[in-house]
């Protein structure tokens, strides 16, 4: 039989995918059901669909292996990611950079400097929820405190913390972008940095300028008193504890492969432990398996220090691991390929194709409740159509990033949107107007794109198309 004949129509593509999407609309807000078995459920309702279609098991079985073996450097990444948090936190490392951090408060830069103090604990720990969930926390009390409205001091903590997530090495959401792209790691955060970095500046300025509106208020020193006495009893805290950062961002600044930049990380994060914390041997060990354990007694120093190791990956693992497994099928059997050449046939330019995918990541967030899986579908979803535009795979690993990461928390009914109300006690409407970067992030990647400005094309590719 020929590949024309197993090729499914487009409405059967797009009914195929439509009720996955409603699979995960349903279980995630009517059941309250996790979302691996609802994928499971997609999974076996496409694999049935491409059955009737006229591909056999052994089609089936090998395209969800193609999606997983694509992803095979990706998922040893995110193991080391466990790995480096658990011995960063254990080193000292993370704790370190929050003690130094606060002293950079003050009522006249109090929102530039929370700005800066998120996106620093975001990059190194990697991840957004811990950073609002804890600091975030923290600088909400001390914000409130100075007269600074509750919604502006959120939308703070929500820039820094998606900023430094989204160009964190050993983020998830940075690493399931760049897998799902079949980009490079380090090409992915590059990429970022050309719209990333110009949002970041615009957001810091737009910060200071509200800030001065509250220079007159007071600093509660003794909320972080409290915070910096409780990381320095249980570390010894010393400038020296920076040097496993250091010698990871250094590694990636000289285009190291991110695996044995990585793995650098966690060696020069367990022998600083042993230096400077006294740390055994099989504590740094489990600390990189089970990750870091504190009972210190201050609930937002405990958030912050209990997390990292191997083990608290596996959700993760396992979520992009069925996730991939079922992109495999759609991709593979040219369910996405048949979808996708409806949309493509209609967009001329590059910068068009960027406008879309970033819109389409920011719909599915907003349809499906969750970045995770927008990452991995849009990915899947538009990669054939930046080759066919000459665009390198980078780029598109940046929209993913702009279009889901940025947007995620700014949504309501998204597990981001809420955890960050619930963390920061801010609805999420409130705060999102003064999510700065994660609104301007976006627009200047499009806006850029229709300029001609940033736009990352193969040095064979079709540089006439702008």
């Amino acid at each position: 039989m020929g590949e024309e004949v197993r090729r499914p129509s487009f409405g059967t593509a797009l009914a195929t995918f439509l009720c996955i999407i409603a699979i995960l609309i349903v279980g995630i807000f009517l059941l309250d059901v996790g979302m691996h078995v609802l994928l499971i459920v997609g999974m076996v309702v496409t694999c049935l669909v491409a059955k009737v279609v006229g591909f056999n098991w052994k089609e089936i079985q090998e395209a969800m292996g193609q999606g997983v073996f694509r992803a095979m450097i990706g998922f040893f990444i995110f193991v080391l990611i466990g790995m480096i948090i658990g011995s960063w936190i254990e080193s000292g490392t993370v704790p370190a950079l929050i003690y130094y951090g606060l002293d950079l408060l003050s009522p006249r830069w109090f929102l530039p400097a929370g700005l800066i103090i998120c996106s620093i604990t975001a990059l190194t720990t990697g991840t957004s929820w811990g950073t609002a969930g804890t600091v975030g926390v923290a600088l909400m009390g001390i914000g409130v405190g100075m007269g600074i409205p509750a919604p502006i001091v959120a939308g703070m903590v929500l820039s820094g913390a998606f900023f430094g997530d989204k160009m964190s090495p050993v983020s998830d959401t940075v690493n399931l972008s760049a897998i799902s792209a079949e980009a490079g790691l380090y090409e992915n955060i590059g990429a970022m940095m050309y719209t990333a970095i110009p949002a970041y500046i615009i957001a810091f300025v737009m910060y200071m300028f509200v800030g001065f509106r509250y220079a007159g208020g007071v600093i509660d020193t003794q909320q972080i008193a409290i915070i910096q006495d409780t990381i320095a009893s249980q570390f010894n805290i010393s400038i020296w504890l920076l040097l496993p950062m250091i010698i990871l961002f250094t590694l990636s600044v000289l285009r190291v492969p991110a695996v044995p930049s990585m793995i650098a990380g966690v060696f020069a994060g367990s022998i600083v432990s042993m230096i400077f914390q006294g740390s055994s041997l099989s504590e740094v060990l489990t600390a990189i398996n089970t990750g870091f354990s504190s009972d210190t007694g201050v609930q937002a120093v405990d958030a912050l220090l209990n997390r990292g190791g191997i083990q608290s990956m596996m959700y993760t693992f396992s979520l992009a691991f069925i996730a991939l497994s079922l992109g495999g099928i759609l991709d593979e059997l040219h369910f996405l390929e048949v979808l996708v050449e409806k949309i493509i046939s209609r967009v001329k330019r590059a910068a068009t194709l960027v406008t879309v995918t970033i819109l389409s990541s920011f719909g599915a967030n907003a349809a499906m409740g969750e970045g995770y899986l927008s990452i991995i579908l849009n990915g899947r979803l538009y990669g054939r159509a930046f080759d066919e535009k000459g665009l390198e795979r980078r780029m598109l690993s940046r929209c993913l990033g702009e279009g889901t990461v940025c947007t995620v928390g700014l949504v309501p009914w998204t597990t981001a949107g809420a955890f960050m109300a619930g963390a920061l006690g801010v609805p999420t409407l409130q705060y999102a107007p003064y999510a700065f970067l994660n609104i301007i992030n976006p627009i200047i990647s499009i806006v850029l794109s229709y300029m001609g400005i940033f736009i990352l094309w193969r040095k064979n590719g079709k540089n006439g198309q702008q």
